[in-house]
């Protein structure tokens, strides 16, 4: 039922780029039209790159693929927090604090939206069980998906056990957001601006903003973004699955190391692909909104 993005046309990436976005500065790229079933643009779309945090994508296919219920309970533990505060201190977080108790709902939440490494290590542990037997279950939903050029070492997309062990494609990373996209639960988490949960006796508070800037960061979203979300490592550059509705055309697209140095590059490349889908005018810029005080970037 997973139908997916097709291939490029046989003219080639080449003489197909010639024809697409202007601007766009990302290394590797892939739009498709989900209303016409077709793909629109790519470029290096088949090259296997390190994707850092959209690794978080899969996590969560597998999870609302797997057999747990949303409604689960799990307790945080003190080496799920320490997993970002000792072992891997530039990692992206939600701050969940240990002894809390959270419903795999929320854990969905709070990975996804502030993209905590933290919370993907309790989903892992929960569905795998055990971070080992989730990671595999990742990589058998890729190869279910027909994502030929796609491997996971992890359930985050950090740097371990080294800079390259987890790889994918945009062409892969379309295929995926294409698949999960149809799942109403996780539409309705990676839309979100921010994430608030109110203190509980089971669990603290938390309010969080989405590292996904195209949906805005108080004033200034793209026009229709929908999702979806953001990767960053020193060796996957800045990246960013995306997707945006206007009108009857919804369109999906993956850009993969838009910039090194320049965190925003990846938005503005996005909006550059998605007003050319959508038609714009190129004089209609859109203008990436700030990061907020004290929220993460990845």
């Amino acid at each position: 039922a997973n139908a997916a993005p097709a291939a490029a046309p046989a003219a080639g990436p080449d003489v197909w780029a010639a024809a697409g976005p202007a601007g766009v500065g990302a290394k590797s790229a892939y739009l498709y039209d989900v209303s016409a079933k077709k793909a629109r643009w790519a470029r290096a779309d088949k090259t296997k790159r390190p994707i850092g945090s959209m690794t978080k994508v899969m996590t969560a296919y597998t999870v609302l693929n797997g057999k747990v219920s949303l409604d689960k309970v799990t307790t945080v533990q003190r080496k799920h927090v320490e997993y970002v505060t000792k072992k891997y201190k530039d990692a992206s977080r939600a701050g969940i604090v240990a002894g809390d108790k959270l419903t795999v709902r929320q854990l969905l939440n709070l990975m996804m939206v502030p993209s905590g490494c933290d919370a993907a290590y309790v989903l892992a542990d929960t569905v795998g069980p055990g971070w080992k037997n989730f990671v595999a279950k990742m990589n058998a939903n890729a190869r279910k998906l027909g994502m030929k050029n796609t491997h996971y070492a992890n359930f985050d997309g950090l740097n371990w056990p080294s800079e390259k062990s987890t790889y994918s494609t945009a062409y892969d990373q379309t295929r995926l957001g294409y698949a999960v996209m149809k799942n109403s639960t996780f539409r309705s988490v990676v839309k979100q601006p921010r994430y608030y949960l109110g203190a509980t006796g089971s669990h603290h508070s938390y309010n969080l903003w989405n590292t996904n800037r195209l949906l805005g960061s108080g004033k200034g979203a793209y026009k229709g973004a929908i999702g979806i979300k953001t990767g960053h490592t020193n060796a996957a550059g800045y990246s960013l699955m995306f997707e945006a509705v206007r009108g009857k055309k919804t369109l999906l697209g993956v850009v993969m190391d838009s910039s090194k140095t320049v965190e925003a590059a990846r938005f503005t490349d996005a909006a550059k692909m998605l007003n050319w889908g959508f038609g714009v005018r190129t004089a209609d810029v859109w203008v990436v909104p700030p990061v907020p005080a004290g929220a993460n970037v990845d």
